[in-house]
């Protein structure tokens, strides 16, 4: 990854610590940006559009690591978090790594151990963010089909054939197939096979569709 598609952020209060890191991380083509304190952090962050992660102190003035770390969760930002420390313990690493940290280095650690690190949480946000785009188009569409249209995908989506359908919600099977065709074209979607890899992946993140009838998917 270069300099341009990048960011890592550093969060700690020692300016010799963000220094050393900044110009470690720097030369390796990756774009940094340093805080000295977590507030200071949450004061200015906004969700990048391109992969990032964090590198942060556990203990610091005011809001400590985890501080940190629980305060994006709650917010609902999505960055993977890599934590420092000289004082670390099991008891603060286990709570870390449940609430989702990538990593805890002990000081003092290997520059490249944290280097790939970083790279596999850059790495592993990437994917994070394509997944988080594909899915955001998916509901796009599906807020753009009809009450009619939405009806009728619930019962395909069940397995119903057209003439029961056209049946079920009172309508002729010429509609139905008329409606079949509508919801293809605005789901950009080719195949039945497709449609239902579509919507899985939908119901997967726990995503509702806009719909009375989502119980019966």
């Amino acid at each position: 990854m270069s300099l341009i598609d990048t960011s890592v952020f550093i969060v700690d209060d020692d300016e010799l610590v963000r220094e050393l890191l900044g110009a470690l991380i720097t030369s390796v083509g990756l774009k940094v940006e340093s805080f000295s304190s977590a507030q200071m952090f949450l004061d200015t962050f906004t969700q990048p559009n391109i992969p990032c992660c964090l590198v942060s102190d556990i203990r610091m003035p005011g809001l400590s690591g985890l501080d940190l770390q629980d305060q994006l969760l709650e917010r609902g930002f999505s960055i993977p978090i890599i934590f420092i420390s000289g004082y670390g313990t099991v008891p603060i690493s286990v709570r870390a790594m449940k609430s989702g940290a990538i990593d805890f280095l002990q000081k003092p650690f290997e520059n490249q151990e944290l280097l790939d690190i970083i790279h596999r949480s850059l790495d592993k946000n990437k994917q994070e963010q394509s997944t988080t785009n594909e899915l955001n188009k998916i509901r796009k569409r599906l807020k753009n089909l009809t009450k009619r249209e939405q009806e009728v995908l619930n019962l395909v989506l069940n397995g119903t054939l057209n003439k029961q359908i056209a049946i079920t919600l009172h309508m002729s099977e010429s509609t139905v197939k008329t409606h079949r065709r509508h919801i293809m074209q605005k789901m950009e979607i080719g195949s039945l096979a497709e449609l239902v890899r579509t919507i899985e992946k939908v119901k997967a993140d726990t995503y509702s569709l806009p719909s009375k009838d989502i119980g019966k998917l």
